[in-house]
C-alpha cells in the first residue's frame, strides 16, 4: 500500500465515530415521521467493541405508517456506512412488540422488480423487507432495547463514551430544546 493511501486511511475517523455520526443524522432526519413511535440503538455499537461491522437501529412504526421516507433515509445511512466498508440495518417492529422485518434497501420496492428479493411478502407493505426466515429479533429485545434514542434518550446499559458524546448528548440537547419550545 502506498504511503499516500496509508496517510489517507490514518486520517479517517475511527469506524465507530463514522457509524455513530451516521446514526445521529438518521435519527435527526427521521424522528417524528408520521407513524414512527420509537428509535433504538442495538448491537455491538452499544458495547466497547472497537471495530463493529455495522450499526443497527430499531424503529417502532404504526401499522399504517408509510415507510417510503424512512426507507429513503435508511438507504442514506446504509450508503454512509458502506463508504467505510461497513453496514447498517434498520429493523422494524410494530407497537405491540412484534418484529416486522427490515427496511427494504431497494429504491424501487415492488413485486417482480428484483429477482433477488427474499422478502416473504414482497410489495404487500411497500419498503418492508420481511425476510423472517433469515432474521428475527426477540420480543424481549424489542420491548427493552439497550439504548432508546427517540422520543426520549434512555439507556438500559452503560453507554460507551463515544456513544454518549457523539449520539446521546446531541440528542438530549435537541430533545430538551424541543420540550422547552412546547
Amino acid at each position: 500500500m502506498s504511503d499516500s493511501v496509508q496517510r489517507y486511511l490514518a486520517s479517517l475517523p475511527p469506524i465507530r465515530t463514522h457509524l455513530l455520526a451516521g446514526a445521529l443524522l438518521f435519527v435527526q432526519a427521521t424522528s417524528g415521521l408520521p407513524g414512527e413511535q420509537r428509535i433504538a440503538l442495538l448491537g455491538s455499537i452499544t458495547t466497547e467493541k472497537a471495530t463493529p461491522k455495522d450499526i443497527d437501529l430499531l424503529v417502532t412504526v404504526g401499522d399504517d405508517a408509510d415507510l417510503s421516507q424512512l426507507a429513503a433515509l435508511g438507504r442514506k445511512l446504509m450508503g454512509h456506512a458502506q463508504s467505510r466498508n461497513s453496514g447498517a440495518d434498520v429493523f422494524l417492529a410494530d407497537p405491540r412488540g412484534a418484529y416486522l422485518g427490515r427496511i427494504c434497501h431497494w429504491k424501487v420496492c415492488q413485486p417482480g422488480v428484483r429477482m433477488r428479493c427474499y422478502a416473504l411478502h414482497c410489495g404487500h407493505r411497500p419498503y418492508l423487507y420481511d425476510d423472517l426466515k433469515t432474521l428475527t429479533l426477540k420480543r424481549q429485545l424489542i420491548a427493552a432495547p439497550p439504548i432508546v434514542l427517540w422520543p426520549q434518550v434512555s439507556a438500559a446499559v452503560a453507554s460507551p463514551a463515544d456513544v454518549e458524546a457523539i449520539l446521546l448528548a446531541p440528542l438530549r440537547v435537541a430533545q430538551a430544546r424541543s420540550a422547552g419550545a412546547h
